[in-house]
């Protein structure tokens, strides 16, 4: 279970079966008026007002409660946990303040004490369905703590789908060429769109050698096929295997590994990569995480040797969980792709990147899922036949849902849609793709 899923579930569970009459009704205006704050999901509204008067009214065990659970929607854990433990000092069978408080514990990493306080809170007089999500959070402690020692994890899937443009060619076979004086070319027709349907087969691996609790060995190997229905000249394949270390420090993450990759169409290499990434993961409490990464790889295009490259990318992102349910992430990148033969400049370029993207739990089993990307690749010189320096301005968008019918099976039905704006007419085009695709992870 994921924390987003835990804050979910929690807030669920304990809105849906009323405690909020945890609260004493003879608390004040202040206090009530926050925790209808919390309940209309205006959390950082009720904490603002309560955080303001704290100093005053720390040890008032209703003002306490409210705080604690306002803390913890709005990411302020350690807070929480100081105003729940005031809260339980004073009256020590206050369930809802126990429960909160192992939420703010969980988010903390602190999965030991977690579990203790949700089960002393198991034992108290709650509604069945609260007992029963807490029965879930204790077993996504232990996936927790799993987690954190060394494991081997696969997974195989299979996709099915139409795809509008399956070789990325443009909408129209008619190109005019300035080289050739203006000239106007016919494509043949593997070099205008095709569409058709496909079916895909994958599968990967990837574990964690845990040398102490803060080093351990990483690495995965994946592959997929993708085999179209009508033509097979565009049937790919791809492979991908890293490995490498991660360290853990605190909030901090370190990753450094090793990365090799083929991408292979109508069972030929078109690009071997080989390279190196670093990465910096911050997680400055349990509903948010940055990530700072470098990627720095060789490009290799067997039998089209001009098209060597080095390519190098720096990149950020930030992702948070919200309360009830919402999952946002966006990020930055920009980077290089020089040209490793010389006198061929208008095959290296400069690219630059947006994503964005948001997932919504619609219950225990559905998320709802959107994302949106958007780069620019300017190239270093003209291109020999249409005489100008290429520009690109590529946009893509995926929507759709994953549903985890059991455990360990996920459905992801979505559309992606792809637009490519090019001042070269042959890299200028466009392609929707519908799919579904059946996961199962052991």
């Amino acid at each position: 279970m994921s924390f987003k899923r835990f804050v979910f579930l929690m807030s669920a569970a304990w809105f849906s079966a009323a405690l909020a009459g945890a609260v004493h009704a003879e608390a004040d205006v202040l206090v009530r008026e926050s925790l209808t704050l919390v309940e209309q999901g205006k959390a950082q509204q009720a904490f603002d007002r309560l955080a303001a008067v704290e100093a005053e009214r720390a040890g008032d065990p209703d003002f306490d409660t409210v705080l604690g659970i306002a803390a913890n929607d709005t990411g302020q854990f350690t807070r929480a946990v100081f105003a729940l433990e005031r809260v339980l000092t004073v009256q020590p069978g206050n369930s809802r303040a126990r429960a909160e408080l192992g939420r703010a514990l969980f988010a903390l990493g602190d999965y030991q004490a977690a579990r203790q306080v949700l089960r002393d809170t198991k034992r108290d007089a709650i509604p069945a369905e609260v007992a029963r999500r807490i029965d879930e959070f204790l077993q996504a402690i232990d996936r927790n703590e799993e987690a954190a020692r060394s494991s081997v994890r696969t997974y195989v899937e299979t996709a099915a789908g139409i795809d509008s443009n399956i070789n990325s060619g443009p909408g129209n076979a008619n190109v005019a060429v300035p080289s050739l004086g203006g000239l106007v070319l016919t494509l043949g027709p593997a070099g205008v769109k095709l569409k058709d349907d496909f079916y895909s087969l994958g599968a990967g691996v990837s574990g964690r050698f845990v040398i102490d609790p803060r080093l351990s060995l990483i690495a995965s190997a994946s592959g997929n096929y993708r085999f179209n229905q009508d033509h097979n000249d565009f049937d790919t394949r791809q492979f991908d295997v890293s490995g490498g270390a991660s360290y853990r420090i605190g909030k901090d993450e370190f990753t450094a590994a090793a990365q090799i990759g083929t991408y292979a169409a109508d069972n030929t290499t078109v690009r071997d990569q080989r390279g190196v990434v670093g990465e910096w993961t911050h997680r400055p409490d349990g509903a948010s995480q940055w990530t700072t990464y470098l990627q720095l790889s060789t490009l290799r295009y067997p039998g089209q040797n001009l098209r060597d490259a080095y390519r190098h990318v720096l990149g950020t992102s930030y992702a948070r969980a919200f309360r009830g349910g919402l999952l946002a992430f966006g990020g930055v990148y920009a980077g290089t792709e020089n040209e490793r033969a010389a006198n061929v400049p208008h095959l290296g370029h400069r690219l630059a990147g947006l994503r964005a993207g948001l997932q919504q739990s619609i219950n225990a089993d559905v998320d709802l899922f959107a994302n949106a990307g958007y780069e620019t690749r300017h190239y270093g010189g003209a291109d020999p036949l249409f005489l100008v320096k290429r520009r690109d301005r590529q946009t893509n968008l995926n929507l759709g849902l994953t549903w985890v019918p059991v455990v360990s099976w996920r459905v992801t039905p979505q559309l992606s849609l792809l637009r490519t704006n090019s001042n070269i007419a042959t890299s200028d085009f466009s392609k929707r793709v519908l799919s579904v695709t059946v996961r199962k992870d052991f």
